[in-house]
């Protein structure tokens, strides 16, 4: 199995993989090969961990994709070392060519389209803390990013809604998003959300039009904020979330762990 994107996934994957996350660390065999194009902070700290719990042994393999080298004679040659491959790579297609290419399992770290361990730990996170999330009111605040289309791509493997509050040149044709230009500054009754998910901005978005504010907050119903880090006071985010009661506090990416132990283990499985 991969997890290139989220749609390698099906819902009764999606929710194996969060039960497990609720468990103790199970024990694994192997060598996971480990490439890490940028900081990653927190995912990289995390994934570290895992490996670490589950008795994985790792290896790093700076700028795994970035050769001229086929994707096809990479994965040939470097599959009988590795149980699995943990990479993050901007260059999507590079990572799927690679993906398609290897027999090992491959799991997307971030790539230039999704970033689909993060969101699955964020939506576990919803689904335990706030609801179930097929029934919740889920927004989503500013231009599309990685993080935001693999929101998108969540909702339609678990068939729930979202709202994406966005310019119109970021909207796209799909069954489960509803777009959404600037609210209103009034409370809007209809557009009441539970929970409300920030990116940072893509560098050649600069609209501060689109910076949220607390009034923002207060027209959509004053939603459980959850600001994908790195953010930016004064871009994407126009005030300080740690001064946000509805804020679900630095230690809500501490589901970063257990979720990416799920996922090794479920892959591995």
């Amino acid at each position: 199995m991969k997890l290139i994107q989220i749609p390698d996934l099906k819902a009764n994957d999606i929710h194996a993989i969060w039960a497990l996350a609720n468990q103790p660390a199970a024990s694994l065999n192997g060598t996971v090969a480990w490439s890490f194009e940028g900081n990653g902070i927190r995912t990289r700290t995390s994934f570290i961990a895992a490996f670490r719990e589950l008795g994985l042994a790792f290896t790093e393999l700076p700028n795994l994709l970035k050769t001229s080298e086929r994707a096809c004679d990479l994965a040939a040659y470097l599959d009988p070392y590795y149980q699995l491959y943990v990479v993050r790579e901007s260059n999507h297609q590079r990572l799927q060519e690679f993906a398609l290419a290897s027999s090992r399992p491959v799991i997307n770290a971030m790539s230039g389209v999704g970033h689909p361990c993060e969101v699955l730990a964020d939506a576990c996170y919803i689904n335990d803390q706030v609801g179930d999330i097929s029934k919740l009111r889920i927004g989503l605040w500013g231009p599309l990013t990685n993080v935001l289309h693999s929101w998108h791509e969540l909702a339609e493997v678990l068939g729930f809604s979202v709202h994406h509050f966005c310019p119109q040149e970021f909207h796209r044709p799909s069954g489960q998003v509803r777009y959404h230009a600037l609210p209103a500054t009034e409370q809007v009754d209809d557009m009441e959300l539970d929970v409300l998910i920030t990116d940072s901005w893509p560098a050649s978005f600069e609209d501060n039009a689109w910076s949220l504010t607390q009034e923002h907050m207060a027209s959509l119903g004053h939603p459980w904020l959850l600001p994908t880090p790195p953010f930016s006071v004064g871009r994407e985010i126009g005030f300080d979330p740690a001064t946000c009661s509805r804020f679900f506090g630095y230690h809500q990416k501490q589901i970063l762990l257990p979720v990416q132990r799920a996922i090794l283990t479920y892959m591995v499985a």
